[in-house]
């Protein structure tokens, strides 16, 4: 097995709360975490029908007779669960650590929680393997110095490179899912993301949404990665596919809320008049973008026109990742006016607000910093970030900093 970053943050809210939620994709890895857990946890799976009985039958009967150390895996199956881990949490409210639920469809699991459990309950989400969980190099020290708040000097010294070129791009193209990086067969891999891809249409958003059009969704989802890294307009995605604006909107939200689509809503903190109001968005793994693409190998990525995009996806995904495994709250937005001024990410949150340049090259034009110096001053930034592709961290001003995507 490999580490999980996430761990400590987990075992933290469990110092905190009576229940902890782990949200995350279907087979990024929520279960083998969970075992990772110290101590011994009855384990209830929801897609197991014993399982299911055992706890559905009488649910308050069973957290008397199990009033703590339970794991229900796919909670978000059993509904019917939730006002009994209520009644179950409030006779001993003061104890902390007793209950994880897990999930692989956020809509559903967080709408319940939100309805049974408020105040009751800690949320952390896994992704599939960051750069350094695929690569076991231990979590990053950016982000600590990010949360921080450092300055340009800490940040330098926190940014060496981790990995190699050869290990980043094969992490780019490959994704993070951890069943592929398990096996090394590059055949597998690729029916891999295929099956899974079919198991998530027919599975999971089935089950979900039983009246839902999966072929035309599957066409939705397809017009998706090519418009990744792009900005959205529901109007043209809706002519395309023949549907109406509020159905791609609907679709949207079920993309998001299962984790396939990552959504950056507009930056509008601004006193800039023009800015561009459209949302943008990505897949928020790469090698289930590649192989949407039927990019064949990674070679073929490097020349591939949608390579710029996948980058900067790739980048923000591994970013917005960190902060999360850190447990540090993390906002993603993106930025741009009508007179073309542009800025790839902001976030905003335990690291204040911290704008982000994402280059594919190793080099960075001064041009290409304008953007990046006006968001500074005129929302007084302490700190304004480039992730690219060079050897070293680098200072390219006062208040920007350059580091290698392999610190990440």
């Amino acid at each position: 097995m490999k580490p999980r970053h996430l761990l400590p943050h987990l075992q933290r809210l469990l110092g905190h709360f009576p229940c902890v939620a782990v949200f995350g994709a279907r087979q990024c890895g929520k279960t083998t975490l969970l075992g990772a857990l110290s101590g011994e946890w009855l384990r209830l799976d929801m897609e197991s029908a014993a399982d299911r009985s055992q706890l559905l039958a009488e649910p308050d009967t069973f957290f008397r007779l199990h009033p703590q150390a339970v794991i229900i895996d796919e909670a978000q199956l059993a509904p019917a669960v939730f006002p009994a881990l209520r009644v179950a949490i409030d006779r001993d409210r003061a104890r902390k650590g007793r209950f994880v639920l897990s999930g692989s469809s956020s809509p559903e699991l967080v709408r319940r929680i939100a309805e049974s459990l408020a105040g009751r309950i800690g949320l952390a989400e896994l992704s599939p393997f960051s750069l350094g969980e695929a690569w076991q190099c231990g979590p990053s020290p950016v982000f600590a110095a990010l949360g921080a708040r450092a300055g340009p000097p800490a940040l330098m010294a926190a940014a060496a490179p981790r990995v190699d070129l050869r290990q980043l791009r094969d992490h780019w193209f490959d994704g993070g899912y951890p069943e592929p990086w398990l096996d090394a067969d590059a055949e597998f891999r690729r029916l891999w993301h295929r099956n899974y891809f079919d198991t998530y249409l027919l599975r999971d958003i089935g089950a979900l949404f039983p009246q839902l059009n999966r072929d035309r969704f599957r066409q939705f989802i397809q017009m998706l990665a090519h418009v990744s890294g792009s900005i959205l307009n529901n109007a043209e995605i809706a002519r395309s596919l023949g549907v109406s604006e509020p159905t791609v909107r609907d679709w949207l939200g079920i993309a998001t809320g299962t984790y396939l689509w990552r959504h950056l809503p507009a930056w509008d903190r601004s006193p800039h008049k023009q800015l561009v109001r459209h949302p943008k968005g990505f897949m928020r793994d790469s090698g289930m973008l590649h192989r949407l693409l039927r990019i064949e190998c990674a070679d073929d990525l490097a020349t591939h026109p949608a390579a710029g995009r996948s980058w900067e996806a790739y980048v923000a995904e591994m970013l917005l990742r960190g902060f999360a495994e850190a447990g540090m709250a993390a906002t993603p937005f993106h930025y741009r006016t009508r007179g073309g001024a542009e800025i790839d990410l902001i976030i905003e949150g335990d690291c204040g607000v911290l704008p982000v340049e994402i280059k594919l090259g190793a080099t960075v034009p001064p041009r290409s910093l304008r953007s990046l110096e006006e968001f500074i001053a005129m929302h007084d930034c302490p700190l304004g970030l480039v992730v690219c592709n060079d050897e070293k961290p680098r200072r390219l001003s006062e208040r920007i900093v350059a580091i290698p995507a392999a610190s990440l």
